[in-house]
């Protein structure tokens, strides 16, 4: 009888883990134990994913949640699929924030922290999988109550998708204002929490309007010079040059004016409108180094064929002779002229770049050293590497 016990458990667990995916279908909470008067771990939302760990017992499930604490839920709230008709019941303690605020769609929370690490799995020597700024909205379905707990800040149970960090480093949006003051009272001479609070205040900046980076660089420099740290004041500096050009940003029919004759110079061969012959191509760079497909399911590009070569990337429809450069890596042979007035070639410096161009362009923290022109249907990119521009790539919108 033993060996029949233990095969049907088995099989039980197997037919658990095999079936289709569960949700929970309103707030509420993962308790301790098959009661609502039990401690409870944590706070469930609306569309949060289960795992099912047993049988309903006495109208209740255990269950495991995203961020793998296992506890119990009543089985009227374990559903196994979501639709309008579901009587979504609000638990006014459950801190997690509903779709709908400009953020985020979904249920989410927000980064409290500067540069936090999203992890594989909740262990701090776990892979870094991405890093989140201060005011980053990151999807939250199942919120344990303890700080020191780890959340899963993706919401799946996939491997590749689930993202982990601790309860303490989110919660409800910061207020910039008030981290200003918060940052005004601070003693001049406590270096380490000025640039803590410093760098949230800068991130949390760049996630909100243009106007307050002026602010945040304005506090977070104090620090940096107080640091002395050459590195840090030139790069610091740099993004002071970029939130002033950000603040004066040109309006898209003056950025498109000014863009729309653009056009590369590759070895003294000027295409029209980032237009050429495959003739042309093959003729002034010989054969490419590697040809590929690319996968095109928008239709963007002239041809899914592309030639590579070190001085660009082209795509290439070889019946009808044509050629489209999708990205040019700027050298001593080859220039981005936007127009008689304004050529930039391998001689330009970021600084410059930004002093000149820094209303035209659209820039992120999250990507120093990349620069967006937005066009009507595409955008250029711009990269610059260790000071100097290093390409231009077009990129077409789906």
């Amino acid at each position: 009888m033993k060996k029949i016990y233990i095969l049907t458990a088995l099989f039980l667990t197997v037919i658990l883990n095999a079936q289709q995916r569960y949700f929970v279908n309103s707030d509420t909470r993962l308790y301790t134990s098959a009661s609502t008067s039990a401690d409870f771990l944590g706070y469930f939302k609306y569309g949060a994913e289960v795992q099912l760990l047993s049988e309903n017992k006495n109208g209740w499930y255990k269950v495991k949640a995203d961020n793998l604490n296992e506890g119990f839920i009543q089985g009227k709230f374990i559903a196994s699929s979501l639709n309008a008709k579901d009587e979504k019941i609000k638990d006014k303690e459950n801190p997690i924030i509903e779709g709908g605020d400009n953020y985020n769609g979904g249920n989410h929370l927000f980064v409290l922290a500067a540069g936090l690490k999203a992890r594989a799995l909740p262990d701090k020597n776990s892979k870094i999988k991405e890093i989140f700024f201060t005011g980053d909205a990151v999807t939250v379905n199942y919120l344990p109550k303890n700080p020191e707990e780890w959340v899963n800040i993706n919401g799946s149970f996939d491997p590749e998708y689930a993202q982990y960090t601790l309860r303490k480093f989110i919660g409800k949006r910061p207020d910039f204002d008030s981290l200003l003051k918060d940052f005004d009272k601070l003693d001049v001479n406590a270096v380490s929490d000025r640039k803590t609070l410093g760098e949230r205040i800068v991130e949390l900046a760049w996630n909100s309007e243009n106007s307050k980076l002026a602010p945040a660089y304005q506090r977070y420099y104090e620090v940096v010079k107080q640091l002395n740290d050459p590195k840090l004041i030139t790069d610091t500096e740099l993004n002071m040059a970029i939130a002033k050009g950000l603040a004066s940003h040109k309006t898209s029919e003056q950025i498109i004016a000014f863009f729309k004759k653009a056009e590369f110079s590759l070895k003294g061969l000027k295409t029209k409108s980032l237009y050429s012959t495959q003739k042309n191509i093959l003729s002034t760079f010989g054969k490419p180094s590697k040809k590929a497909n690319v996968s095109d399911e928008c239709g963007l590009y002239l041809s899914d064929l592309f030639y590579y070569y070190p001085d660009l990337e082209v795509s290439v429809n070889e019946k009808k002779n044509q050629a489209e450069i999708i990205k040019v890596f700027i050298n001593e042979n080859n220039k981005f002229i936007i127009n008689a007035n304004a050529v930039l070639d391998n001689s330009l410096s970021e600084k410059a770049f930004i002093e000149k161009y820094g209303t035209y362009i659209d820039a992120s923290i999250k990507s120093p050293h990349n620069y967006s022109i937005i066009m009507d249907d595409s955008q250029f990119k711009i990269e610059f590497k260790d000071g100097k521009l290093f390409s231009v790539e077009i990129f077409f919108y789906c």
